[in-house]
């Protein structure tokens, strides 16, 4: 879709190019996405135009000067997010990618196509986390990643929320575009995408870390070329290794009290946001890692440690920061307790030192653990990052190595989470 104005550019495009071929370090954004898209193998593309189309067009032609094959759709009025489906129904494939002409993006679509695939999807929205989740749109899911609501950046938030944004690319079916009015503004989310919601078809939520950002402002086309003179564009990609700093939760991120089973136990530690905005700059995943014993002791049920977690999400998100992802274990091993849950009183692959939830965020998101670090309060997180085979920082808040359950050394013992990342950081300086 590259037919917007660009109001907020005024200032760059001078009303004499369209926003999509605004530059960014000497290239037009739509190149940067059109080159993202030949990685992926993606080179069959239908541009829809329309204010200053021309401009596009007389640039890229029919593409094969840039090894693509390029079609256009020209709308003579404004059609809204998705009106121009109608009309260019006979040029799609069965499956379409669907993006709009002001993101940058650097993204493995082949991986975000799998699982397209693999959850016999209508409709895939590709979804992560970001430093403003309170003026975003968000989406909520259930374990299966399946959409179950978009919650409107318009909507008056009184609860506690993840930190799910819609980023703004999806992945269609073309039998969803079969009953679209043509000459009709058509509305992507309101139209389609809720209406697949509410009737239970088969909507999911491709979650990535990786780079996705709306530019339609020109203090966030600065800030994109900063990330790509950095290389921190391309080093998102799933293709390429990631690093992450992996986080215990209780004493690390937040206070210590206890087993925590409810919202209102949870507080965080006052230099929690600083040291994960550090992290969230620096190219290292943010990533929670933690043992949640209190369902298995019957304190709480899974549905509470969401809660907990989605208070989290909020507290930081309102920092300005994020996590890249959240894993807990509700399990306990040992029986005795006149409360406890049967059902989560067995042994397992990801409670803690065990590295079962390591694994699966490593193979998720393409982590190479031997370059991360685990950073925690107690020798288990130290044992557990050995066993993962990442570098280890034991923090002096919450338990502060205390517990004694293992006889490990960390690679580094700091005073909080905060000095532990600038001391992770430090060491690539």
């Amino acid at each position: 879709m590259a037919g917007g104005k660009g109001t907020r550019l005024a200032g760059l495009t001078q009303d004499e190019i369209p926003k999509p071929m605004v530059s960014l370090l000497g290239k037009p954004l739509l190149l940067w996405q059109m080159e993202a898209l030949k990685r992926s193998g993606i080179t069959e593309i239908i541009l829809v135009i329309g204010h200053l189309g021309h401009v596009i067009e007389d640039f890229f032609g029919d593409g094969r000067a840039f090894g693509l094959h390029i079609q256009y759709f020209r709308e003579e009025k404004p059609l809204g997010t998705a009106g121009a489906l109608a009309h260019v129904r006979p040029m799609l494939e069965q499956t379409f990618f669907l993006l709009y002409g002001d993101v940058l993006f650097d993204i493995d679509l082949r991986r975000m196509e799998r699982f397209h695939r693999e959850k016999r999807a209508d409709a895939t929205l590709f979804v992560h986390p970001n430093a403003h989740p309170f003026d975003s749109d968000l989406v909520e899911t259930d374990e299966e990643q399946r959409v179950l609501r978009l919650d409107s950046k318009h909507n008056v938030r009184n609860h506690w929320y993840e930190n799910l944004v819609n980023a703004g690319l999806y992945l269609l079916n073309s039998r969803i575009c079969e009953d679209l009015p043509e000459q009709e503004r058509i509305d992507l989310e309101r139209d389609i995408l809720l209406r697949l919601c509410r009737g239970g078809s088969g909507i999911y939520a491709y979650y990535s870390p990786e780079y996705i950002k709306d530019i339609g402002t020109v203090d966030r086309i600065r800030a994109a070329e900063d990330d790509l003179k950095s290389g921190g564009v391309a080093a998102r990609n799933l293709q390429k290794p990631q690093r992450a700093i992996f986080l215990d939760r209780d004493g690390t991120i937040n206070i210590k009290r206890g087993l925590i089973s409810s919202p209102e136990q949870f507080e965080l530690e006052p230099c929690a946001a600083e040291a994960i905005r550090k992290i969230n700059r620096s190219g290292y995943l943010a990533i929670v890692i933690t043992n949640q014993p209190s369902v298995a002791r019957g304190l709480c049920g899974v549905k509470d440690i969401e809660e907990i977690h989605r208070k989290m999400q909020t507290l930081l998100g309102r920092e300005g920061v994020f996590l890249d992802a959240v894993r807990f274990c509700p399990h306990h091993p040992d029986r005795g307790y006149p409360e406890e849950n049967p059902a989560y009183k067995i042994p397992c692959h990801c409670r803690k030192p065990d590295i079962g939830m390591l694994e699966n965020c490593a193979e998720q998101y393409h982590i190479d653990l031997s370059v991360s670090w685990f950073v925690g309060d107690t020798t288990v997180d130290i044992q557990t990052g050995k066993n993962a085979g990442t570098k280890t920082a034991l923090v002096l808040t919450g338990d502060a190595g205390s517990d004694r359950k293992y006889d490990v050394k960390p690679d580094l013992i700091c005073e909080n989470i905060l000095e532990a990342v600038d001391k992770i950081l430090g060491k690539e300086r």
